[in-house]
């Protein structure tokens, strides 16, 4: 061998060697200077890593946009994900369904029996703004003038589903799901101290008579509560008759659960009305924006039941929308020991690892600004009594994208 030949080999060799330094940190998982080497993020990004660092079980991953590793921490240690498992939630859907899928709620009016049928398919945005504008297309598709009941289907769900890591209390972030949940399932209220009583704190929703008594018993002055189970069931149909009887319909019977006939879902030319098929206003797209934003549970969950109901048939059930998000996992690098319990990051008993939570990352890069975004980080956290996590993408200085987790 040359001189020349030698040097060079001993260069290549050096090289090799400090990019392992550079990609590698001690056994013992103490801080070290290779974070400082990763000069491509902003300062600030890399003493977020620092102080990460500082905590002897934090896991941590950062890699370049193509999967190669710069730093790791406890890289494959199962952690609670929390809100960041809300990611996998929403690449499932985004890959099934594609961003302009829009949710689609039906309904059907009996002109001989005066009797509306909505039934549901698991629309998380069935909003107040929604029903309204709802409401406006059954008038304008059905010409009614008067509803002599109004019947809601929620058969497209099962009534058996118990999400993980929700409790029995009427918080709001113990929701529960159902094929046709108005507004979350919740109540937002306030005190209106001129008119002493309570009003709803959303000027696009009515505050109903009826659930003035539930909201005493809270002993609050505002907020926001989780109707009882009952009482969830008919909402949807309680909040159309306030809103059909602005537009002029008179509402004469009662709102109550129950099926849309099957000559009616299937067409039949002998059946007296036909079925509409109403869009919800926002894509998949929009409704995955809000959800990452607002880390909304409700909607997470109710977005992972409807697609096991989509793809696996009704009726929605938990262990439907969990095959489909291991289904989604599965076609991730090394997701074979990951756990998940629910869609939202509220169980205990999900379980991720930096390096999933990685390759999850470089799967839903494409769809990086639906996270929020920082200064130099499109992102999202999570968080439950002794858990902090976060994921997303550092803006380098060089405009590239740099996934990272930081679990603990």
């Amino acid at each position: 061998m040359t001189r020349q030949q030698w040097l060079g080999s001993f260069s290549r060799t050096m090289v090799f060697a400090a990019l392992f330094c550079f990609w590698t940190i001690t056994a013992h998982g103490k801080v070290v200077s290779d974070i400082d080497r990763l000069t491509a993020l902003e300062k600030q990004d890399q003493d977020l890593l620092k102080r990460a660092a500082e905590h002897p079980d934090t896991g941590i991953l950062v890699t370049d946009d193509q999967g190669r590793r710069l730093f790791s921490k406890n890289p494959d240690v199962p952690y609670v994900p929390a809100s960041i498992l809300k990611i996998l939630t929403s690449l499932a859907a985004l890959s099934q369904w594609g961003e302009n899928h829009r949710f689609t709620t039906l309904a059907g009016y009996d002109p001989d029996s005066g009797i509306l049928y909505i039934k549901g398919l698991g629309d998380p945005l069935f909003v107040s703004e929604v029903i309204r504008n709802f409401s406006q297309q059954l008038v304008e598709n059905f010409g009614m003038q008067e509803v002599k009941g109004i019947v809601i289907d929620q058969s497209h769900f099962s009534p058996e589903i118990s999400i993980p890591g929700t409790g029995q209390s009427l918080n709001p972030y113990d929701a529960t799901t159902g094929a046709l949940c108005a507004n979350f399932n919740t109540i937002h209220f306030t005190w209106d101290a001129t008119e002493r009583t309570f009003v709803s704190a959303e000027s696009q929703t009515p505050l109903l008579a009826l659930f003035i008594p539930d909201i005493r018993d809270t002993g609050l002055k505002q907020g926001r509560i989780l109707l009882n189970t009952e009482e969830r069931y008919r909402y949807p149909g309680l909040l159309l008759t306030h809103f059909l009887e602005k537009l002029g319909v008179h509402v004469t019977g009662p709102v109550k659960t129950g099926s849309v006939p099957d000559s009616v879902l299937k067409k039949s030319p002998d059946s007296p009305f036909t079925l509409l098929s109403l869009s919800s206003p926002w894509t998949l797209e929009e409704v995955v924006a809000k959800l990452l934003k607002y880390s909304n549970n409700f909607i997470a969950n109710q977005v992972m039941l409807a697609l096991g109901a989509h793809i696996h048939g009704p009726p929605a059930t938990l262990d439907k929308g969990i095959r489909v998000l291991s289904d989604c996992a599965a076609s991730l690098p090394d997701w074979e020991t990951a756990r998940m319990a629910e869609g939202s990051g509220l169980s205990r008993l999900n379980r991720i690892t930096p390096s999933q939570m990685g390759q999850l990352l470089l799967a839903f890069m494409p769809y990086h600004q639906l996270l929020q975004r920082s200064d130099t980080q499109y992102y999202k956290t999570g968080t439950l009594t002794g858990v902090r996590t976060r994921a997303g993408y550092f803006i380098g200085t060089d405009q590239r994208l740099y996934p990272f987790v930081i679990m603990k």
